[in-house]
């Protein structure tokens, strides 16, 4: 494809240079005032202007340098974008060199260029997008696959990003509640330590000038001190080690499904995973369907997604199933994993051939409820944390008062 330089002034007067690619100038021109600028000049690109494109970045002599991967919201802004221009009547490659005209320097834009040397080479956009596994899934790669096939890409891309977006916000609603708990960790674990490193010293020196006889309290405290000031790289060992240990352990399939199984067991935390479970699968496996992936292909892309080996496996005994000629609701209520309101639902998509719909249903109910059990489990830690922390500072506390009336009744007597 041709290749023309152009100078163009901002909606502030500003100069701008740069390079892109266009099947003719008149095409060219538009993809320019595409991007808010003011064409004044349009040519044929030399090597040199090229070159000293490369340099500049996008207009404005930004540099080609940036820092960071590509984030999921990089990922949903370019579907969502890509699928407006394709629907707007754009070709898919030149929709393709509108994003990258437009993108600041980043990972997304160098695969971007990529993506689009291997169209203009001949490949499919599904294949492009493959050779990029780490920013394109399998599950993005076959979507567009059958939207390429099916000559529906646009509403594809657009099932995608809805599909990132819901995925992103259940992870944010997560990790959102999470911040609660961790910063009053943090905060309980800052006043403990500068107890430990600073109070109980002075105090211990104190002590032993009166040459007072020291509870067991007291000494268990004075020795925990010691340990964290002089000691501390010792925790840090071992408490890289048990990282390191269980990873290692986490690797080995036996020991991560009998892990996977116990977690499912824990109280408050296995509904908690459950929910997210049930979500995972249900959005998943809806969008593909919808989208026009086959059944055995789905299957297999959300066994990939769940991220528990229990429900791994159940998914697996499903994708068997079909291949005998079998439902998708009789194995899943056979794995007794899944919830029943579940499988019901799914059955009755399967009896009036909207299995793709009743999923996207079920992720929504089970997306809500993950919320609901998050803030429950919230509302339960807070306290514990409050009784937790209340008792190492009572502990703290007594260990360090012992002592005074022990000293107190010896100056008495």
């Amino acid at each position: 494809m041709p290749k023309y330089a152009y100078k163009a002034l901002d909606k502030e007067g500003k100069q701008s240079f740069g390079v892109l690619d266009a099947d003719n100038q008149a095409l060219a021109i538009t993809d320019i005032r595409s991007l808010g600028l003011f064409p004044t000049q349009v040519r044929p690109a030399t090597k040199a202007d090229e070159k000293r494109a490369r340099k500049k970045g996008r207009p404005g002599g930004i540099s080609e340098f940036y820092i960071g991967g590509v984030s999921t919201k990089m990922m949903v802004v370019f579907t969502r974008q890509l699928a407006t221009l394709i629907d707007a009547g754009l070709s898919l490659l030149r929709s393709i060199n509108v994003l990258i005209a437009q993108q600041k320097p980043s990972k997304l834009k160098d695969i971007l260029r990529e993506i689009r040397d291997d169209i203009q080479s001949g490949a499919t956009f599904a294949e492009a997008l493959a050779k990029h596994p780490r920013q394109f899934d399998r599950l993005y790669v076959n979507m567009v696959r059958a939207g390429e096939a099916g000559g529906m890409l646009e509403v594809v891309l657009n099932r995608l990003a809805t599909y990132m977006e819901k995925r992103q916000a259940l992870k944010r609603r997560v990790r959102s509640a999470m911040i609660y708990p961790i910063f009053v960790i943090l905060v309980a674990v800052a006043i403990v330590g500068f107890l430990l490193t600073y109070i109980v010293p002075q105090f211990a020196e104190i002590m032993l000038d009166f040459g007072a006889e020291l509870p067991a309290m007291t000494v268990i405290l004075i020795d925990v001190a010691d340990f964290v000031r002089f000691e501390w790289w010792k925790l840090s060992l071992w408490f890289n080690g048990i990282i390191i240990g269980l990873k290692l352990i986490g690797k080995i399939p036996y020991t991560k499904i009998a892990f996977d199984h116990v977690i499912l067991r824990v109280p408050l935390i296995g509904d908690l995973v459950t929910k997210v479970a049930v979500a995972r699968f249900s959005r998943t496996l809806g969008t593909l369907i919808s989208s026009g992936v086959p059944i055995l292909s789905s299957l297999k892309i959300t066994k990939e997604v769940i991220g528990n080996q229990v429900y791994e496996t159940a998914v697996q005994k499903v994708h068997d199933s079909i291949k005998e000629g079998d439902t998708i609701a009789a194995p899943l209520d056979e794995s007794k994993v899944f919830p029943p309101m579940v499988v019901n639902m799914i059955d009755v998509g399967e009896e009036t051939g909207s299995l793709d719909a009743m999923l996207v249903k079920v992720a929504d109910i089970y997306d809500d409820e993950v919320e609901t059990a998050v803030d429950g489990m919230l509302r339960l830690l807070e306290p514990a944390l409050i009784i937790v922390l209340g008792g190492i500072v009572a502990f703290i506390v007594i260990a360090l008062y012992l002592p005074i009336l022990t000293l107190a009744d010896t100056l008495a007597a």
